[in-house]
């Protein structure tokens, strides 16, 4: 029988990068984390006569989507993360991984030359927001 629960609280990622260290995230302040492939992998192309070509695209880059409480210790050791980058070379700049491993759905994804895209909006409110740190990963899996 194939499994049928799921619950965000058994989803335990880890991102680490060397200077910095790494940061084991489990529920604490995460409101979602989306893993989104960047490139088709079959594209088509249609002669004249209606023949179609198929073609293999061997793409593994993507983004991972990962939004926080802004008052929550991840959303502090990204910046943290993202201020270091900035001022270090750029020999340093894409050396992030990440790990997820999903024990309810049983999944993982794994993600490695991982670059921050941007800082994350910094909204202020009457009452306190998530905000969205999208990573840009060189290769992208899932297992």
């Amino acid at each position: 029988m194939p499994n049928t629960t799921y619950g965000f609280g058994s989803l335990y990622t880890t991102i680490m990068h060397p200077a910095i260290g790494q940061i084991v995230v489990q529920g604490s302040g995460v409101g979602s984390i989306t893993f989104t492939m960047a490139n088709d992998v079959s594209a088509h192309d249609v002669a004249a006569d209606g023949s179609v070509m198929t073609s293999k695209i061997k793409s593994k880059n993507g983004t991972i989507a990962i939004s926080v409480q802004q008052t929550s210790e991840v959303h502090e050791w990204l910046t943290r993360l993202h201020n270091y980058l900035i001022a270090a070379p750029d020999r340093e700049w894409a050396q992030i991984e990440l790990v997820a491993n999903s024990v309810d759905m049983r999944t993982s994804h794994s993600a490695s030359n991982i670059s921050i895209q941007k800082r994350a909006d910094k909204p202020y409110q009457a009452q306190g927001q998530q905000v969205t740190w999208t990573l840009m990963a060189g290769e992208l899996t899932e297992r």
